[in-house]
């Protein structure tokens, strides 16, 4: 049991840096620091972007329109540290208690 917590503590782990990155490129997108007619930095937006853009659109259809600014990249970090503390301080606890 415990291992699949850590195994979901890993999986958030991995989609934590995925939006990070996500949100870094595409800062460097909007500066034009890349280019996004490279093939690489294209096909790393994309990837990167079909793997967030499930989590943000619930987000985005609940927030007010803001300008240009699109804080979904926010609210979806904010719930996983939710999740990764509620996992911390109450399923492994309860998993080392029953002997899991």
């Amino acid at each position: 049991m415990l291992a699949v917590v850590q195994v979901v503590l890993l999986i958030l782990n991995i989609l934590w840096w995925i939006i990070i990155v996500s949100a870094i490129l595409s800062w460097l997108l909007a500066f034009n620091i890349l280019d996004y007619r490279n093939n690489f930095v294209r096909t790393v937006t994309d990837t990167l972007n079909r793997m967030t853009e499930p989590l943000y659109r619930p987000i985005r259809n609940m927030l007010p329109n803001l300008g240009g600014l699109d804080l979904s990249p926010l609210v979806v970090l904010i719930a996983i540290f939710f999740l990764q503390q509620l996992i911390y301080l109450y399923i492994v606890p309860a998993i080392y208690r029953a002997g899991i």
